[in-house]
C-alpha cells in the first residue's frame, strides 16, 4: 500500500508562491507603491500649490490648528489638518485612476465577450444552416 505523505511546510509555501496570484498581487503592490509616489508629488508639488495660490497664497503643510503655542519648557501642539486635506486628495486622486483602469479593463472585456458571442451566434448559424441542408437531402 502507497503511503500518502504529508506535504512539507516548504513544499506548501513553494505551492503558495509558485501560484499566479501571489506573483499577481506582488507586481500590483510594486507598482501601486511606485504610483502613490507619483501621485503624492503630483498633489503636493503640482495641484496645492496654485490652489494655495487662489486660496490667498497659502501653504497647505502649514494649515494648523494650534492647541498649545510653543513655549519655554513645552513643544506646540496642533492638529495638522493641511496634511489631512493633502492626503484626502491623494486618496480622490488614486481612487479616480483605479475607477478608470476598471472601467477601461470592464470595457475591454465586454467588447470581447461580444466578440465571442458573436462568434458562437455565427458557429451556430451555420451549424443550423448544415443540419437543414442535411434534412433536406435526407427526405427527398
Amino acid at each position: 500500500m502507497a503511503e500518502n505523505k504529508k506535504p512539507t511546510l516548504l513544499q506548501e509555501f513553494q505551492t503558495f508562491i509558485a501560484r499566479g496570484n501571489v506573483i499577481d498581487l506582488a507586481v500590483g503592490i510594486i507598482i501601486g507603491s511606485a504610483f502613490t509616489g507619483i501621485v503624492n508629488s503630483l498633489v503636493k508639488d503640482v495641484l496645492l500649490p496654485p490652489v494655495g495660490i487662489i486660496m490667498g497664497k497659502v501653504n497647505f503643510a502649514d494649515l494648523k490648528i494650534v492647541l498649545q503655542a510653543k513655549s519655554d519648557t513645552l513643544p506646540e501642539v496642533a492638529i495638522l489638518y493641511g496634511n489631512l486635506l493633502q492626503n484626502a486628495l491623494n486618496f480622490l486622486l488614486v481612487a479616480l485612476v483605479v475607477f478608470s483602469l476598471v472601467k477601461a479593463i470592464n470595457t475591454l472585456k465586454k467588447k470581447e465577450e461580444t466578440k465571442e458571442t458573436k462568434k458562437k451566434e455565427t458557429e451556430l448559424s451555420v451549424l443550423t444552416d448544415i443540419r437543414a441542408l442535411l434534412k433536406k437531402r435526407t427526405t427527398k
